[in-house]
């Protein structure tokens, strides 16, 4: 199969939007799939700019009073799901970049800090105009609230506030796993990457135990999402173990 930018980046062109969204499973390889488009848009004389929902992370100390508001949800303990995100510092990146007539100011998360916890880094980026399209990807980018109670009661609901993203995407890429199970290995690995590059990061049983909590939230959106696209123009793609395009998988 194909490289996946051989398949996204041709679609891109033929829809044009000043705010794609990239939708895919943690560890699944958003970030190096953006790189790549973004550097094959150079080669066409464009500037393209990634942009991540990671970095619109709660600072350190909101996610520790929200995991407080929410006792014994395992899903508001740590950053990830639905309402850890300052959706009003995204709105405001988004709506800088899209008009582009001064210089952006971009948050960046640092994953290492606090052990592995995150944080926000006090130094965002800066960003010069011109910026002509914007990849902003993230795995519960395009989630709608599906009336779902018990476990997922709280990030269902938190769901809502995440509309003006919605609303400022363009078109939209949807990356889903052929196996589920893909995603708890996709992120031990990230953290062994991380911790090989001298970087604080969590151990392998500490980064299974993380990404376990989101497995059901896998069980119900992504296919909410194909279903009943959010966004259009809309492309959706099923990716293996290896991170390359598959085959739909059996039923």
């Amino acid at each position: 199969m194909p490289p996946l930018a051989n398949i996204v980046y041709p679609w891109l062109r033929d829809h044009p939007a000043r705010v794609v969204g990239l939708n895919a499973p943690q560890g699944a390889g958003k970030t190096t799939l953006c790189a790549e488009l973004v550097r094959r848009a150079a080669l066409d004389g464009e500037r393209w700019v990634a942009l991540s929902i990671d970095d619109f992370y709660l600072p350190r100390a909101a996610q520790v009073a929200l995991a407080a508001r929410f006792p014994g949800d395992p899903l508001m303990a740590v950053r990830g799901a639905p309402g850890t995100h300052d959706i009003a510092i995204g709105v405001a990146t988004l709506d800088s970049l899209i008009h582009d007539t001064c210089v952006s100011l971009v948050p960046r998360y640092d994953k290492s800090a606090h052990g592995g916890l995150g944080d926000r880094n006090p130094e965002p980026d800066r960003v010069e105009p011109p910026v002509h399209r914007v990849l902003f990807e993230g795995w519960i980018l395009g989630f709608v609230p599906q009336g779902r109670t018990g476990l997922l009661a709280h990030v269902d609901a938190a769901l809502a506030a995440y509309a003006p993203w919605i609303e400022r995407l363009g078109a939209l890429v949807q990356l889903r796993m052929t196996d589920p199970a893909s995603v708890l290995r996709w992120r031990v690995e990230a953290e062994r990457n991380m911790r090989a590059a001298g970087r604080p990061g969590m151990s392998d049983e500490q980064a299974t135990a993380y990404i376990a909590r989101f497995l059901p939230l896998y069980g119900v959106y992504p296919a909410a999402m194909a279903a009943r696209p959010p966004v259009q123009p809309y492309l959706h793609l099923w990716i293996g173990p290896d991170r390359l395009p598959a085959e739909t998988p059996p039923c």
